[in-house]
């Protein structure tokens, strides 16, 4: 089998805002089309059209060849091989940022056509199964033009996952920090009254996750506030620093009685060792688009793994990306929980159309799927009806 196409889908919901903080509003979507005619799709959770010049860009010398080039004519099943390769062809443009994102989308398509083609899940492909269900938690972004409203949203949120059938959620209390953007910016005590809120609503029998969106500039300002939560109970507190201030998120996982987690704009297994090693932090959560796909994402269960720390995939995108997540987190022992959304919960065109068959909860469970691949069915007449230049695809 040998790979004959990469195509780039770039999609816009129409009601698309610029200074919401929310990623879900467009997306790149990635085909890899074989000569047996079996393709696999994949997406990346940064700038579409970052991702498109990426990979269609021309290459002009050794160190920064075309990674669209290096691809044709390769067999998908070498993903490894072709992980090391593209890395190491496109380095002087690449080794981080975009082009690691597009690496990604495409080691994703990737394990979706070595799954169809052998007609097994990926995560068999990747040594089987751990578990026979994955849990997961919502994450809530509640809104409000004052802070008493921003409260009762999240409570209002929190209690819906609950009744939903939601055995945890992540609370997305961002009341400034730098990628705050909104009229509303709150203090250290009105975000410790708006979790306290939120867990008198939902009592102690449910886990509940913070994010804070990188609100603090030093360890110190971070344990002040978050040692007056120490009845709370928090499953773990989600990128509390700047990701860079490793030398802060070391001092917060030795000083804090709540787990420290971080990595969601991680490219590669080269910075998660140093978030680990040097960051010291319990929860690792790669962004498998982000990462590098599948092939780097497990490479970072295992470092953490060794390391006795927390796998827990950030997912932020479509159900492409969340059915990528459900088979990394089944195939690793260290995953107790996995961020998602199913459409009735979601605000996203993007989410709620782009997959035909998204996985669903049951009693607070996502069971694992049994289709060939990343077990999804991509809906052609959203990515044709999203995006913002014509679509090169049939529909099928």
């Amino acid at each position: 089998m040998k790979i004959t196409e990469i195509e780039c889908h770039i999609l816009v919901a129409p009601d698309l805002q610029t200074n919401a903080t929310s990623s879900s509003q467009d997306d790149v979507v990635i085909i890899v089309r074989t000569d047996e005619g079996i393709y696999g799709v994949g997406e990346t959770d940064t700038g579409p059209w970052l991702v498109k010049a990426a990979i269609e860009a021309p290459g002009s010398h050794t160190m920064a060849l075309s990674i669209k080039d290096l691809l044709i004519g390769m067999d998908p099943f070498d993903t490894s091989a072709i992980w090391e390769k593209l890395y190491t062809y496109t380095a002087m443009s690449g080794r981080r940022g975009a082009v690691i994102c597009a690496m990604g989308a495409i080691d994703m398509a990737l394990w979706d056509i070595k799954g169809k083609a052998l007609g097994l899940p990926v995560y068999k492909l990747m040594g089987g199964s751990h578990k026979d269900h994955i849990t997961p938690y919502a994450s809530l972004l509640p809104n409000g033009n004052s802070v008493q409203e921003y409260k009762k949203s999240l409570v209002d949120w929190t209690t819906r996952a609950k009744q939903y059938g939601f055995k945890a959620a992540k609370l997305e209390c961002i009341l400034g920090g730098p990628y705050y953007h909104g009229g509303l910016r709150g203090t250290d005590e009105d975000m410790t009254e708006i979790i306290t809120a939120c867990r008198e609503a939902v009592g102690f029998d449910f886990n509940l996750m913070v994010d804070v969106g990188y609100l603090w500039q030093d360890a110190k300002s971070c344990l002040r506030t978050i040692r007056k939560w120490e009845d709370l109970d928090i499953y773990f507190l989600e990128t509390p620093l700047q990701i860079d201030n490793l030398e802060g998120y070391a001092c917060l996982a030795k000083e804090s009685h709540i787990r420290i987690a971080a990595g969601e704009w991680q490219n590669t297994r080269f910075e998660f060792m140093d978030l680990m090693d040097k960051g010291l932090i319990d929860v690792a959560q790669p962004d498998i688009g982000r990462v590098g796909g599948l092939t780097e994402a497990l490479r970072v269960a295992h470092m953490a793994q060794d390391r006795g720390r927390l796998i827990v995939p950030h997912c932020w995108k479509t159900g492409i990306g969340i059915a990528a997540s459900v088979h990394l987190a089944a195939a690793i022992p260290n995953c107790p929980f996995l961020e998602f959304l199913p459409a009735k919960l979601c605000e996203s065109v993007l989410r709620r159309e782009l997959v035909r068959d998204p996985l669903t909860m049951k009693d607070g469970k996502l069971m694992l799927p049994n289709k060939p691949g990343l077990g999804i069915e991509l809906n052609f007449e959203a990515i044709e009806k999203y995006s913002p230049i014509k679509s090169i695809l049939p529909l099928e």
